[in-house]
């Protein structure tokens, strides 16, 4: 069919894509990146098309090494939404011997939210605090989860070998992210406002193929 309006597309295989896409976030990133934190920040910015991401994301020291180590030692990876969860790469988690986990829809959690009065993202965090093993806590969307994290490692109830603090909005949003960087546990933050399930869970797989797919 003739393209009336003369608009060029670009002959890529469809196996292609992925690889293409990342060679233009390459070359229009706003500065370089340090290479060892590249696979992430890239990822991120191929999941949002949003190159502040280059920016915003906060690493805390050696947390790619950290990170990786809780996955080879079959982390539990727990997300604060269900489109979190399903965004998580099930091919690279059995690959690793890892598992996911959402709490957000568990009967428990929602009783105890209701009869505390609090959120059931803060909830959760409470469900995870038994969880035994390395463990990857990645909220994209409840700031209270990262307050509750807070609360729950200044007690010395949890101690996550890693939290992915990328919440998106408003309310208390910058302020949880600020505050979840002072907790003294690994983290990757993306500072200010944007986040997401998705980043969630875009930076999860990062970390995970930087694995597999060597």
């Amino acid at each position: 069919m003739e393209n009336k309006n003369h608009i060029e597309l670009e002959n890529v295989l469809p196996a292609d894509i992925e690889a293409r896409s990342f060679e233009i976030i390459r070359s229009e990133l706003p500065h370089p990146v340090p290479e060892d934190l590249a696979p992430v920040i890239i990822r991120a910015i191929h999941t949002s098309a949003d190159f502040e991401y280059a920016d915003s994301l906060c690493f805390s020291k050696g947390v790619m090494d950290i990170a990786r180590n809780a996955l080879k030692n079959g982390a539990t990876i727990v997300t604060d939404t269900n489109m979190a969860l399903a965004g998580i790469n099930r091919g690279a988690l059995e690959k690793l011997g890892c598992r996911k986990i959402c709490f957000m829809a568990d009967p428990e959690v929602a009783a105890a939210a209701k009869e505390n009065g609090f959120t059931r993202a803060a909830a959760s965090v409470d469900k995870a605090a038994s969880i035994n093993g390395p463990l990857i806590y990645a909220v994209g969307n409840a700031p209270t989860a990262l307050v509750r994290l807070y609360e729950k490692i200044s007690s010395g109830e949890m101690k996550p070998d890693l939290i992915i603090g990328v919440p998106v909005g408003f309310v208390n949003v910058v302020q949880a992210k600020e505050l979840i960087m002072t907790a003294g546990v690994p983290y990757i933050v993306a500072r200010g406002r944007k986040g997401g399930s998705n980043v969630a869970a875009a930076i999860v797989n990062a970390l995970m193929y930087s694995i597999t797919r060597k």
